[in-house]
């Protein structure tokens, strides 16, 4: 059951945010408006709209939750994954379940790791033009020295 559902929300959810999806729907909105004359723009005629979007809107909101939460956990997963494999922090899997307080503390650590890491390369690159200057001022005196 799990699987058939998990391939029919993937499938509706695709074909729901299709173009020919949202042209389908404009034109089912067009005829409904060009059917209002004819109707005499009754109440019947207008609750026909506003039940059919009503269902659609309210079906749909389970199935895209439903996609969302499994992409969300597969890329949490593989994220988890490469974490695990590489040199980075272990403390950074499992993170989405941490509160906002204590996610809001982790980022900061992050934010402030990155400042440290932007000062460095900062750094680096200023000496490396100096350097750069340096080479380039050394070499012009020695051929201006030269006959």
């Amino acid at each position: 059951m799990d699987k058939f559902f998990a391939s029919f929300a993937n499938a509706t959810a695709r074909a729901a945010g299709s173009p020919l999806a949202f042209l389908l729907c404009i034109a089912l909105v067009i005829a409904w408006a060009v059917s209002g004359p004819f109707f005499q723009f009754s109440e019947n005629w207008q609750l026909t709209i506003n039940t059919g979007t009503t269902i659609i809107t309210f079906l749909m909101v389970f199935l895209i939750q439903n996609t969302q939460n499994r992409d969300g956990l597969a890329l949490q997963t593989k994220l988890d994954e490469l974490i695990r494999s590489s040199s980075a922090g272990d403390e950074f899997i499992g993170i989405e379940r941490l509160t906002d307080k204590e996610l809001a503390v982790l980022h900061a650590q992050c934010e402030a790791a990155a400042k440290k890491s932007h000062a460095a390369l900062d750094r680096a690159r200023g000496e490396r033009a100096r350097r750069a200057r340096e080479g380039t001022g050394q070499e012009a005196t020695t051929a201006e020295g030269s006959p």
